[in-house]
């Protein structure tokens, strides 16, 4: 008799000692961590789209896309990419979280033979924490070639 009371306790030991553990564990995960989540900077644009409307061939184009950095940390510009026919100018120094820039742009119609939709593409020196994949935005602008 001692021996099968002996074995009942343990049993009971056991399963409500692991039922405890499984709801702290429980606990420990819907619970909110009190890390700090990482910063990382926001380019924010007034636009991203830009019309210029009827271009004449060989007629060239400046115009800019002003930008707010709304992030919690620095913005740096890594790199910009477009066609050969579009020239950027950027901020090469860092942006500071609320500090504003610009992208000044120039586009030379000489070479184009038919209306486009052009992509900007920007590289940020930062990654995105949760997937760590680089941070890129794109700008385009459109316009309507007139050849006389």
């Amino acid at each position: 008799m001692f021996k099968k009371t002996v074995f009942l306790f343990t049993v009971l030991f056991f399963c409500f000692g692991g039922l405890s553990a499984q709801n702290s564990a429980r606990q420990a995960t819907t619970q909110p961590t009190s890390q700090p989540s990482k910063a990382y900077p926001i380019m924010t644009f007034e636009q991203m789209k830009l019309d210029l409307g009827d271009v004449k061939k060989g007629e060239i184009k400046e115009f800019t896309f002003p930008f707010t950095n709304t992030g919690t940390a620095p913005l740096k510009i890594d790199l910009i990419s477009s066609c050969d026919c579009t020239t950027t100018k950027y901020p090469k120094a860092e942006i500071a979280p609320g500090e504003s820039g610009l992208i000044e742009v120039v586009f030379d119609s000489t070479e184009k033979e038919e209306s486009e939709e052009i992509d900007i593409d920007i590289f940020l020196q930062e990654s995105d924490p949760k997937t760590g994949a680089p941070i890129i935005k794109m700008l385009q602008y459109k316009y309507n070639l007139i050849t006389d």
